[in-house]
């Protein structure tokens, strides 16, 4: 029985190693960096432990659920982060850049208004597009929507990419543009 701690380590070394780029990209999309994106990692560690318990169980974790408790635990970091801020009222001379102003309510909404936008205008593009296009906006790979479809790597890269053409046509006729990249292209 001493092999079993080792081997439930290796399993979840193996699953994270394997959807690594997934959870830095969810690191990325919550502004995670440095010793966060670390805490993160080891939150994704500990609750795939709890939850699944066993080497084997460890290893079967399907993408799905990686990825769903790497966002839960990126939003509890964030949470945590929040509840622990607090903003000195005078700060020490050149102890850096000072403290971003907390997100205004109307900040929020905007990005609540900016949010439904967007899923109306996901929901306006082709049927057959809409779910490759969800997959991708949610961090899933071509050969992953690929699986999930039940098509290969080049129709899935098809479908996001025609959806993700039409979803940014639907979006400039609600009047929703970027300054950069392929909003302007």
């Amino acid at each position: 029985m001493s092999d079993a701690p080792d081997a439930l380590s290796a399993s979840l070394e193996r699953v994270l190693t394997r959807f690594a780029d997934r959870v830095r990209r969810i690191g990325a999309r919550y502004r995670l960096a440095g010793d966060d994106l670390d805490e993160l990692f080891q939150q994704v560690r500990l609750r795939l432990w709890r939850a699944r318990g066993t080497g084997d169980a460890i290893d079967s974790a399907p993408a799905s659920y990686v990825y769903r408790t790497a966002v839960s635990a990126a939003l509890d970091l964030i949470r945590r982060r929040q509840a622990k801020r607090e903003v000195p009222i005078d700060p020490p001379e050149g102890s850096g850049p000072e403290p971003a102003a907390p997100e205004t309510t109307e900040q929020r909404l905007s990005d609540d208004d900016l949010a439904a936008t967007v899923a109306a205008a996901i929901d306006g593009i082709a049927a057959s597009r809409r779910p490759a296009v969800r997959m991708h906006l949610a961090g899933y790979g071509p050969d992953e929507i690929g699986a999930a479809l039940g098509c290969d790597r080049t129709k899935a890269r098809n479908l996001v990419y025609r959806g993700l053409a039409d979803l940014r046509e639907r979006l400039r006729e609600k009047g929703v543009t970027g300054s950069e990249g392929p909003w302007n292209g």
